[in-house]
């Protein structure tokens, strides 16, 4: 029987946040995010995680984070390669920006094999239940087109030192996906929850249900994407090959478009948050020391 594996995207180049957040200490002991999550992940019922990153990271990944975790979880590394692309197309000459999340679970399809899996981002804290609820989801329902989410509040996922992303999500009365729309420079204006529109800032619902790029799919997902990424690059290439990427929420938002697959959305509630930028940490760091001082983790994740 096929088991759920974790997959995190590690590979970002981190340009806001001026590092390599995704394993940047905010822990008493060395922890960094993305170590709370895979440890609420083996809490959860994962047994296998694969890392995409950088190939030139792995020493960094490996003697920061990996070697005290290899005891607890079967561990793989995946590496995002710019010049990964479908036979017939090129990296245009000084491209050096990854080619977006899509393009980043590429390496992984190997390494999974049949086996379902989630998607998570290295530097978002996600919460406990989130974990259950999708390890239940690959264990249970999870199909060939039958694939899931957790959404957060989109005021929850701000941040107050700058403009972020977000691919804001509208369900259908059964709680399915119905369309996902992605807003570029959403930041909180005194009470307001406000994004820029063409040089002017327009309000936006600060409940909305937000992606935080937290996804469960099964293996069919790859043959779905592909085809998609090929015309992503045909689209593309000629209009912005230094920048142009292609997300994940932008490609389920078009599947379900199409009909061609449905996305259970699940709502946690637990509190999100993130390291978008260095100013974000401070206030990071003091969360986690209050969720060990709770007893909500250990004050040493790793120690046997």
């Amino acid at each position: 029987m096929s088991t759920p594996t974790l997959v995190i995207l590690a590979a970002g180049m981190g340009s806001r946040y001026g590092g390599l957040k995704q394993i940047d200490t905010v822990g008493n002991n060395g922890e960094s995010i993305i170590d709370f999550s895979i440890y609420d992940a083996i809490q959860a019922g994962f047994k296998k995680l694969i890392l995409i990153i950088k190939k030139e990271h792995e020493e960094a990944f490996e003697q920061t984070l990996v070697k005290r975790i290899r005891p607890f979880i079967e561990v793989h590394y995946a590496y995002q390669e710019l010049a990964d692309l479908p036979l017939g197309y090129e990296v245009p000459e000084g491209r050096e920006k990854p080619w977006g999340t899509v393009h980043a679970l590429r390496p992984t399809q190997k390494i999974l094999g049949e086996d379902p899996f989630m998607v998570i981002n290295a530097d978002d804290y996600y919460g406990k239940s989130s974990f259950v609820l999708m390890h239940q989801f690959l264990t249970s329902l999870v199909g060939e087109s039958h694939y899931a989410m957790v959404g957060y509040i989109l005021r929850n996922t701000l941040t107050d030192h700058g403009h972020v992303t977000r691919a804001v999500c509208e369900k259908t009365e059964d709680g399915y996906l119905d369309k996902i729309v992605e807003y570029q420079k959403i930041a909180k204006k005194h009470e307001l929850v406000v994004y820029e529109n063409q040089g002017i800032w327009e309000k936006i619902d600060g409940d909305s249900v937000v992606s935080m790029n937290y996804w469960g799919f099964s293996h069919h997902i790859f043959d779905q994407l592909e085809p998609l990424f090929k015309d992503f690059l045909d689209k593309n290439l000629s209009v912005d090959p230094m920048k142009c990427e292609y997300v994940i929420p932008t490609a389920i938002g078009q599947m379900v478009d199409k009909n061609d697959i449905r996305v259970k959305v699940y709502s946690s509630s637990d509190q999100w948050f993130g390291v978008t930028y260095q100013e974000d940490k401070e206030s990071i760091v003091k969360k986690f020391q209050e969720f060990k001082d709770q007893g909500l983790y250990p004050q040493d994740l790793w120690s046997k």
